[in-house]
């Protein structure tokens, strides 16, 4: 009888023992920090504060240029265009200068070719001539660059493509000045030695690329040749 009054007491009571089991509310925990939902973490790795820091718009520059303003970008593009303007003029400089490609200065030339010789012709023709003009510089840069490459030089496609675009320069000036000039015995002579200058300098550029060629040299420069001569035949009648 005694045991089964300490059994109902038992089964009246069964939260008796409530504070030692649940004493663990009792003890100190300490408090994690929140967690950053944002994805937004105070500090960054060094490799990832700007992942696109080499490809700025100068090849080969190790600085920083994803957060300049556009007018400092544009303004050490245009010293570029002009330094290798003025290797242009000037082959026996510095021949490195021109391995730092862009397509800019090229581009610029052909435009200011292909706008200069379509005003000296009438309106009806303007238009032709342009599309002419800008077509022979660009897919006869491509053509020449292409045959070197077949004869095995080691220059890459778009290095050669900027130095022959480059090398325009000379018939540009010339095609400039024949607008104010139209004398037979200005353009004839000017043209040929702007010829024979713009020649001269691309080859002096691509010798270096092009001097294990040994007897195919004059199969590389043959088209080259050609090429200068058809934009000076251009510059000489229009």
């Amino acid at each position: 009888m005694l045991s089964h009054t300490h059994q109902q007491e038992q089964y009246d009571n069964p939260f008796a023992s409530q504070s030692d089991d649940f004493g663990f509310y009792e003890q100190d925990r300490s408090i994690e920090p929140d967690v950053d939902l944002t994805g937004q973490s105070s500090t960054k790795p060094s490799s990832l504060v700007n992942p696109f820091a080499n490809l700025s718009g100068s090849i080969g520059s190790r600085e920083d240029t994803l957060d300049e303003p556009v007018s400092v970008t544009i303004l050490r593009d245009v010293k570029q265009v002009g330094r290798k303007l003025q290797q242009v003029l000037h082959p026996k400089g510095d021949r490195s200068v021109l391995k730092d490609w862009d397509l800019w200065g090229p581009l610029i030339l052909c435009l200011a070719l292909a706008i200069t010789l379509s005003t000296s012709v009438p309106s009806d023709q303007s238009v032709p001539i342009f599309t002419g003009v800008f077509v022979i510089v660009w897919l006869g840069a491509a053509v020449v660059t292409m045959n070197a490459k077949l004869l095995g030089g080691s220059v890459s496609f778009f290095q050669s493509v900027c130095v022959i675009g480059y090398c325009i320069f000379p018939l540009v000036v010339v095609a400039i000045i024949g607008i104010f000039i139209e004398a037979v015995w200005f353009r004839v002579p000017s043209s040929l030695i702007a010829f024979a200058w713009s020649t001269y300098a691309s080859v002096g550029f691509l010798s270096e690329s092009k001097a294990h060629l040994a007897n195919r040299r004059a199969l590389a420069v043959y088209p080259l040749f050609l090429f200068y001569l058809i934009i000076a035949w251009l510059v000489a009648v229009s």
